[in-house]
């Protein structure tokens, strides 16, 4: 995958954000946020069993496949942390390993089930599903860690910039916490399956890309958010 196809593909799932942020507007609600928050966590569990190649020109780096979307989930905690504060963001991550564990079990039990007579595509199915327990378990360790780590260093830095300079703390809670979520998550999710430091080199770099990618939808969704 190129550069430009990969922040094309961030685009279109960072302009979610706004949307939800005109649900949240409309019906003064943080639901919305909320469930595409809890979507991109439980879809980003089934799509990073996937490693894909992504071509900066100068140099290819490999990362999971859900790169793309799991980064958005730092700007949605963002957002939910600029509009109603570290308590809310607290709940939507407690709500996120929620539906995380349950996905996890309800997939054991599927995946284990016995299949129709007719039914052809078990081998495929474990291939998609039968490293989800231990990529959720990877995501949630990690998820725990660095979405807690940003949603602090986001009220710091406003704190710090006395509520100025909103791309500052978008970017400075979120890159390392971006970088911490990476190396913990491939630790744990390849180790002594794929090589791990290239797996996080390339995960942290394509995520700050994202995250960078992702300032302007910051300011869109803030002003989306106003009254």
């Amino acid at each position: 995958m190129t550069i430009a196809l990969a922040i094309f593909w961030v685009l279109v799932i960072s302009a979610f954000t706004v949307g939800a942020s005109w649900y949240v507007r409309k019906y003064e609600s943080v639901d919305a946020l909320l469930a595409l928050d809890v979507t991109l966590c439980i879809a980003g569990s089934i799509l990073a069993s996937k490693t894909i190649a992504f071509d900066f020109g100068f140099a290819t780096f490999f990362a999971p496949g859900a790169v793309l979307i799991f980064s958005v989930t730092f700007l949605l905690t963002d957002i939910v942390n600029e509009k109603f504060g570290r308590k809310e963001v607290q709940r939507m991550i407690w709500l996120a390993l929620f539906a995380q564990i349950a996905f996890v079990i309800f997939s054991y039990l599927v995946l284990h089930a016995t299949g129709a007579p007719f039914f052809t595509n078990q081998a495929a199915f474990e291939a998609v599903l039968g490293s989800v327990p231990r990529l959720v378990v990877a995501g949630l360790v990690a998820f725990l860690i660095s979405e807690n780590l940003d949603a602090y260093l986001f009220q710091w830095f406003r704190a710090y910039t006395e509520g100025k300079h909103l791309w500052m703390r978008n970017a400075f809670s979120s890159l390392p916490a971006m970088a911490i979520d990476s190396t913990i998550f491939v630790t744990l999710a390849f180790w002594g399956v794929m090589p791990i430091l290239p797996l996080i080199y390339g995960l942290t770099l394509v995520k700050w890309v994202v995250g960078i990618v992702d300032i302007p939808f910051m300011y869109a969704a803030k002003a989306m958010l106003r009254k």
